[in-house]
């Protein structure tokens, strides 16, 4: 009799034994053996270790280290095989899922579709089988896996387990879930920290205002706002800036009337924009593009800020970098005209944030507006806005003709979505700049910021930056190459730097120390001890 006539023999042995069948522990043994026969071999132990598996406790650690061999086989159909059959080893044993389930979220790195689909399935089926166990399983290589498994079973989580509806995702396991992932905010990179934010938002915190406080709290926990550095000697580097822009974003979507944004904007007015950390910023970090992305936020975050400690100090902040963005007029009343072909060059972008800025605060703090007391800084102050203005109405006119008579599918393109969101920008800029020429200033206007989706849309989509040339068909011409790259698709991550940019902790050894983790339970990265982010968090962040 061959192998494989030996196998079906052993199958059938044990498929007829009935109430006896733990007297036919050979005929196990055997199957087990089969993981390193021939490839049929194989295949056929793979569906029948796990159809026995439950009736032979004392073969568990064998059957399942089996099992695990045959996920590695250089065959790729064994192994596929050997994937699909993993939820067998799960039938009402709450110990092997939690392995299987550490085991399959180690896969989730797996780079070929069809395998990576079986991982999923298999995934899927242990959870509905018993959800706590096998959520404890990909838990586990969250706290000690390498950082691509983590974030891919992040991943998993965010877009395949909770969408699995109440009766999967029951209080319990939510709250579980809520539970592990506050843990895991404790050692996280950019990403990760994106991911687990998003979880988070998807559990029942998203849909309440406790909820909503909660996690701006756990955003500011991580943004360590009350650090010691003071703006005088703020270190500036990608780690403090970055940090602070990805923490701001998370929290952002939860600010309203009742949770207030407050420690961030303080945290901006004093640290981020007094003018030698501001210069500095822009050349100390090296990401593109950085102090735009740290006054997009800012403008966003601060209608939801109390009055303000220290508010003439620190408007007087904003003020300052407002006036980098604002040069004075280089030319005479008669040489520049609304209608001037040659408009001046700004940068649109950053004037409409720190407007706005100035402008919400403002509102807020109308008696602590110090330039207006002094007549030589109000007079400087609006020949600046005097001279943005006419270089703005000199755009909105030629977008608007550019844009006149445009069909809805023409409107499309990119270069006139491009045109539309400069003519918001400017359009907002023209209104703010209204307001604030008055003497004194006035606040009766209420602009929405130009990147900022209307709400029947979705949140997560934000335009790149604008800073206009002397034509609007060269408008932002860098800007637009940038808008051809790929975009992340997290919807609750408002900015995307680059991914994993401050990480050390790549464990790129998958294939040599799988093997390990699997017999472990994990271990893969080095969870080690905790410690949040001044000790690690962001050495990798």
């Amino acid at each position: 009799m061959d192998n494989i006539e030996r196998l079906y023999k052993c199958y059938e042995i044990l498929s007829e034994a009935g109430e006896k069948i733990s007297e036919h522990v050979e005929e196990y043994k055997e199957i087990l053996k089969a993981v390193k026969g021939s490839s049929k071999e194989k295949r056929l132990a793979s569906q029948f270790i796990g159809s026995f598996y439950k009736h032979f406790p004392d073969l568990a650690d064998t059957a399942i280290d089996a099992q695990f061999d045959l996920c590695e086989d250089d065959d790729t159909q064994i192994r596929r095989q050997a994937i699909k059959d993993l939820p067998k080893l799960c039938q009402g044993n709450a110990e092997a899922t939690a392995r299987v389930g550490d085991t399959l979220a180690q896969l989730l790195i797996l780079d070929d579709p069809t395998e990576l689909q079986q991982v999923n399935n298999s995934l899927l089926s242990i959870i509905k089988l018993d959800t706590k166990s096998a959520v404890t399983g990909l838990f586990q290589q969250i706290t000690t896996g390498d950082e691509p498994t983590r974030e891919r079973c992040l991943k998993f989580i965010a877009t395949k387990l909770l969408t699995m509806g109440p009766t999967v995702i029951t209080k319990e396991i939510e709250e579980y879930i809520v539970e592990e992932i506050k843990k895991a905010l404790q050692d996280v990179t950019a990403d990760e920290f994106h991911l687990c934010m998003s979880i988070l938002g998807a559990t029942k915190l998203g849909n309440t205002i406790t909820g909503h406080a909660e996690l701006v709290k756990l955003a500011t926990e991580q943004a360590e706002l009350n650090a010691p550095e003071s703006a005088d000697n703020i270190a500036v580097d990608d780690e403090i800036v970055e940090r602070f822009i990805q923490c701001a974003s998370a929290a952002a979507p939860y600010f309203s009337k009742t949770i207030k944004s407050t420690p961030f904007v303080s945290y901006v007015c004093d640290k981020l924009l007094p003018l030698n950390t501001w210069k500095l910023i822009a050349t100390a970090v090296s990401q593109d593009q950085i102090q735009l992305r740290l006054l997009k936020v800012f403008a966003e975050m601060i209608a939801n800020t109390d009055k303000l400690d220290n508010a003439s100090d620190r408007i007087n902040n904003v003020y300052n970098v407002l006036l980098e963005y604002m040069p004075l007029p280089k030319l005479s009343d008669d040489d520049l005209t609304v209608g001037d072909a040659t408009p001046p060059s700004f940068e649109f972008s950053h004037a409409e944030c720190l407007l706005y800025a100035l402008h919400t605060l403002g509102k807020k703090h109308p008696t602590n507006l110090t330039f207006v007391e002094d007549a030589e800084k109000l007079k400087d102050f609006r020949a600046r806005l005097q001279y943005l203005a006419r270089g703005t109405q000199g755009y909105i006119k030629k977008l608007e003709e550019s844009l006149k008579g445009k069909a809805a599918a023409e409107l499309k393109t990119e270069e006139n979505q491009l045109k539309q969101t400069a003519l918001k920008t400017t359009s907002n800029i023209n209104v703010l700049i209204r307001d604030l020429f008055h003497s004194p200033p006035i606040f009766k206007h209420d602009v929405v910021l130009s990147w900022i989706v209307p709400k029947n849309n979705k949140l997560g989509k934000r335009h790149t930056p604008i800073t206009f040339g002397d034509k609007p068909e060269e408008a932002n011409g860098k800007e637009q190459a940038e808008e051809k790259k790929p975009r992340q698709s997290n919807e609750q991550k408002f900015y995307s730097p680059p991914s994993g940019k401050y990480s050390n902790r790549v464990n790129q050894n998958y294939g040599n120390n799988q093997r390990s983790r699997q017999r472990g339970g994990g271990g893969g990265g080095g969870g080690g001890g905790g410690g949040g982010y001044r000790n690690r968090r962001y050495n990798r962040y």
